[in-house]
Order: structure tokens, then sequence, then C-alpha cells
């Protein structure tokens, strides 16, 4: 895989998305449909994916491509492969949150490596360089050139004073049972993969997820937070979480900065 290109088409895509997006965002009605798993489905959701399905087809035709939208995409077998979720964080969405994202990433040999989160709504984008390395861009985006960008880096935790993130639409006691484990010092709600970047930008120590999620709700998230010196362990046993899982879901996890003394489940 050319990493360069790889960015350029990945940031490109996510935008382009974006925009998508927001149109169908700030419409004063859109239609919200049921998936069979229960989920919602806007026009926006199948508006993204075709837009960046397309674009990564025709960029990188020889990689396997998995994206939420298309469930003949989740029979693909392979540790090596792009994921896609064009609209994660459906439900902040449709109730105009904001706290949703465009995710799409690159994984190898079962590791996001490579990965870009747009918040459309919140003007943030994070992404991986092609040296792996991950930045926030400072808007306004333009399609083709990128602007200034902030290196990230997680924060050297204080363990007797972390700061937590958690899910904003699927907390639970269970979560805070599991937080309050720890010595706190501010907690903070977030939609969406924008709760990896927020450790990977410092704003937060530590977010453990104990609930559903699927492969393609986390790798761009997971990448990013890899080039910014953070990483994700399994809730379990806390060994490295793996991408490239029968039917993609995932075990519950925690997403954190490396100087966090994880505290067992």
């Amino acid at each position: 895989m050319n990493y360069d290109d790889l960015v350029v088409v990945m940031r490109r895509l996510a935008l382009e998305a974006g925009d998508k997006i927001m149109e169908i965002y700030n419409a004063d009605d859109f239609e919200v449909k049921q998936k069979s798993d229960d989920s919602p489905v806007t026009a926006a959701d199948e508006a993204a994916d075709a837009l960046i399905s397309a674009g990564l087809r025709a960029a990188f035709p020889g990689v396997l491509l998995v994206t939420e939208e298309q469930a003949e995409s989740h029979s693909a077998k392979g540790d090596t492969f792009l994921i896609v979720d064009p609209l994660d964080g459906t439900k902040e969405f449709i109730n105009r949150r904001g706290d949703f994202t465009v995710n799409i990433a690159y994984v190898e040999a079962g590791v996001p490596t490579r990965g870009v989160v747009y918040a459309p709504a919140r003007e943030r984008m994070f992404y991986t360089l092609a040296d792996g390395s991950s930045v926030e861009e400072k808007g306004p985006f333009a399609k083709d050139v990128a602007g200034e960008t902030v290196a990230l880096r997680v924060a050297d935790s204080d363990n007797n004073a972390l700061l937590v993130v958690a899910s904003k639409s699927h907390r639970d006691q269970v979560t805070d049972d599991y937080i309050n484990k720890y010595n706190v010092k501010d907690t903070r709600s977030a939609g969406s993969s924008l709760k990896f970047c927020l450790v990977a930008t410092g704003e937060a120590d530590l977010y453990p997820r104990v609930g559903r999620t699927m492969e393609w709700d986390t790798a761009a998230g997971h990448a990013v937070l890899n080039g910014a010196g953070g990483t994700v362990v399994r809730f379990d046993d806390h060994s490295p979480l793996r991408y490239g899982k029968e039917g993609f879901a995932n075990p519950f996890f925690i997403a954190h900065a490396p100087a966090v003394e994880l505290k067992e489940a």
C-alpha cells in the first residue's frame, strides 16, 4: 500500500462524505429507517457510503473493503482491508446533537494502521499521516490540499486525577462501576469515534467501552489513537484489540494513554 496516496484519498473522501451528510442534516426533515438489527439508518448513511465505497474501490481495486452499510462486504475474509463507517453516531445525527463522524481506516495484519475521523458538524478532523503519526487538521478544509495540522500526543496521565470520556448514547451502570475504580478528576460524554480522538489529543486519559461495537465503529479512531501513542485493549484480559474477527464484532475494550494504570474488569 502506498500510504501517501492512501492518506490523500481517505481525507478527501471523508470531506466529500461530510458535505453529503451535512446537506441532509441541515434539511428540514429526513427519513429514518430500521435495519435488520434494529439499528437506525438514514439517507445520509447511504449517500456517504456510496460515495466512499466508490472512491476507495476506484483508488485501491485490489484491497478488500468492508463497510457497515453493505452487508455483502461483511463476509470478507482476511486481516488486511479497508473498513468504513460512513456515518458513525447515527443516533447523534438523528437527534441533531452533532457528535457524529465519518470513519475510514486501513487495517494491516489485524491492526488499524491508518485512518481518518471527520466530525463535519463539529468541524474537527483527525487522521494519520503516511508515517503513521496522527494529527488534527484545523479548518477550513480544502478537498485537495491539507491545511495547518497539529501533531497529536496522548497525555502523560496522572493516575490520581484522570480525565475519562464515555459514550453519550450507551452509558450504563456497568460502565460507571468500572470508571469508579479509578481516581477520576472529571468525566465527559461524547458520541461516535470522537472518544478515541479525545484520548489521542490528551483531552481524556481513558475511554472504557462496555457494550456492543463493530470493527467499523472503532478502526479509524483506533488508528488515530495508535498514531498518537495510545492503545486499545480488550476489557477482559488487556490484550491488544485485533481486527478481522469473525463477524467483525468487537469485545468490550479500553482505549487509554499508556501511563494509565488499568484496573481489572
